[in-house]
């Protein structure tokens, strides 16, 4: 009874080696699913990412549109008031009898054109 004989160590072996092969692939099956799980995070993290750079894109445009948009109708309304206050100013002289029939209508053309 000392020594088991050369059968039982061949089964002693198997088994270790049998016992190693399935730690090893549990072990490369953990690391292959958190390999995986970090793939996702990060690619849900760059969607994220680029999601917010298309909404800053957004409104950045927006602004710079909204920007322009009053610049362009601001210089449009003084030059009609003043042409509004030049025929007004000339209606009043020819109420007053300032300006005859003839003279507004020529400073009224002129005006107009």
């Amino acid at each position: 009874m000392g020594r088991p004989g050369l059968v039982g160590m061949a089964a002693r072996t198997a088994v270790v080696a049998g016992t190693a092969t399935a730690v090893a692939g549990g072990v490369a099956a953990h690391q292959q699913n958190k390999a995986y799980a970090r793939e996702e995070q990060q690619a849900y993290e760059a969607q994220q990412q680029q999601a917010a750079m298309d909404a800053a894109a957004a409104q950045a445009v927006a602004n710079a549109q909204a920007a322009q948009a009053p610049v362009a109708a601001a210089p449009a309304a003084p030059a009609e008031d003043d042409m509004m206050a030049k025929l007004t100013q000339l209606a009043q002289l020819h109420a007053q009898g300032i300006l005859s029939d003839d003279e507004f209508a020529a400073a009224k053309a002129k005006l107009l054109s």
